[in-house]
């Protein structure tokens, strides 16, 4: 017996249904005026201009258009807009708008040539590139930021660990070399991200082109892209721009998150090899005697968040088909957005703590005489000066090492005679390194300074290394700035042409 039909059931022939409206459409719509506002405008314009200048439509056409996209535009607070579910989405609602100003025969030639699947990449791109252009910036802030710091703590010594372990000594200069040398490694996968990013879709239409002469470079320059991407159905079909993206932010991240969690390690009070100044820290409301560097921890979960939000962009790519597809459209596009917005927050943090912290050499001084990490440098020395097999210097020192150790002594005060009567028992002579020269050469300058090969910690290597930074530093400043000049002198051309179809308005 069929169902008897319910009276307060929605009618499902009409578009659209009210719970896809609240759902989908009225979402999307709030994303439109929220991020893509002016890439729509642009878009619009651009694409105008690019019509008559083709011969596409004729000027008379191009100025009657040109002067209502310019009355909308002054004439509707977007901010105010309520999505009533009278038309599908943002697109819709403008070509509404100029049809009731031009009627819809003048108003429907905007869309000659064009589809919305072209003009969502092209939006979406478009916000892409201004926000990586944001995170670049503050990329190579950081990294001017860790080139300074390190150039004044070149000769600052410091524990290295690993394993969790203090290991040998360097210096934080060094210590920040290596970070530097990683980020700009980001920084390059993020820029040869956006230059996947900066190649316009626009001219693609569904996904073939168009049989209209469109002049698609012309487009391109007019948005401030580099170039048109070639094939049309990888303008609609591929996501690359999108995975490229996020997996250059997912690594960055993945690697800062990695020296933000040292910072944290050195602060703890048994390590204390960094001290952070109280403008960043933050004290126990019951524990009077607590110092809580709690930006360090922000900088964990930010950076975590970061890396997390990057990493559900690639997921949602994942196993989609190769074709036009709403999963990389409007709503993922903005959760790809609060992935910029964690890591511009954590990058700015992280460079004011950097800037901020200093090296503990108590602390420092301390953990070096209590780990006895300079006793490799005994053992190479044996093999210097003594001609040894490193494995028979390395048990010497081993022997020293340890014995310090247990006596919580000193090795550069309470080590020469064990190392005496163990060189002795183990190579049946006195060895020629004298009291004085033992303490040199097991202090940590001199661990340093002997190791001085390239890449390494010790005074020259390191001044070679940052005068290498800061040139890198520069050429990826010009490349940013260049960047951006380029957009700019794209949107005051697209301007200056708009402009003159107004003018004969």
């Amino acid at each position: 017996m069929p169902r008897p039909k319910d009276p307060h059931r929605e009618d499902t022939s009409t578009f659209p249904n009210s719970v896809y409206r609240e759902t989908v459409l009225r979402p999307l719509f709030e994303g439109a005026k929220a991020h893509h506002l002016q890439g729509f405008r642009r878009i619009d314009r651009a694409h105008l201009v690019m019509l008559v200048e083709t011969g596409i439509l004729d000027r008379t056409q191009g100025v009657a258009i040109a002067r209502a996209l310019e009355t909308i535009d002054t004439e509707i607070d977007v901010s105010k807009l309520q999505y009533t579910g009278d038309v599908e989405d943002f697109f819709f609602l403008i070509e509404r708008e100029l049809k009731n100003r031009l009627g819809p025969d003048l108003a429907g030639r905007l869309h000659t040539a064009r589809s919305r699947n072209d003009i969502d990449h092209t939006l979406f791109k478009l916000g892409l590139k201004e926000r990586i252009d944001k995170l670049l910036g503050k990329a190579v802030n950081l990294v001017g930021t860790l080139i300074d710091v390190a150039d004044r703590e070149k000769q600052t010594i410091i524990v290295a660990y690993t394993h969790g372990q203090p290991a040998q000594p360097t210096t934080f200069g060094h210590y920040l070399g290596a970070v530097i040398e990683v980020l700009f490694r980001d920084i390059e996968r993020l820029c040869q991200a956006r230059d996947v990013v900066d190649q316009s879709p626009m001219g693609a239409a569904a996904i073939t082109t168009s049989g209209f002469p469109i002049d698609r470079e012309r487009m391109a320059s007019l948005l401030g892209f580099s170039r048109p991407l070639q094939n049309s159905y990888s303008c609609i079909a591929a996501v690359d721009y999108i995975t490229a993206t996020y997996s250059a932010i997912e690594l960055m991240f993945l690697h800062l998150g990695r020296v933000i969690q040292d910072l944290q390690f050195w602060t703890s009070f048994e390590v204390g090899q960094i001290y952070v100044p109280n403008a960043f820290v933050q004290i126990s409301s019951i524990m009077p005697q607590k110092r809580n560097p709690v930006p360090i921890e922000h900088l964990r979960h930010l950076s975590s968040q970061t890396f997390a939000r990057a990493r559900i962009m690639l997921d949602v790519m994942h196993n989609t088909p190769f074709t036009d597809m709403n999963d990389s459209e409007g709503e993922t596009q903005e959760v790809g957005y609060e992935t910029f917005r964690a890591a511009g927050r954590t990058l700015d943090l992280l460079n004011a703590l950097i800037e901020g912290i200093r090296i503990n050499e108590t602390h420092v001084r301390e953990n070096i005489r209590r780990s006895c990490i300079t006793v490799t440098e005994l053992a190479d020395s044996l093999v210097r000066r003594e001609g040894l097999s490193f494995r028979e210097a390395h048990e010497i020192a081993a022997i020293v090492a340890k014995a310090v150790v247990v006596s919580s002594g000193d090795i550069t005060e309470d080590g020469y005679s064990i190392f005496r009567e163990a060189f002795v028992h183990s190579v049946g002579r006195t060895s020629s390194i004298q009291e004085a020269e033992f303490s040199r050469i097991v202090s940590p300058e001199h661990f340093v300074e002997v190791r001085s090969r390239f890449g390494g910690p010790a005074l020259q290597p390191l001044r070679e290394a940052l005068k290498g930074y800061r040139a890198q530093l520069e050429a990826a400043s010009e490349t940013l700035c260049g960047n951006i000049a380029r957009e700019i002198a794209a949107a005051a051309e697209l301007d200056r042409q708009f402009q003159f179809l107004l003018g004969d308005a």
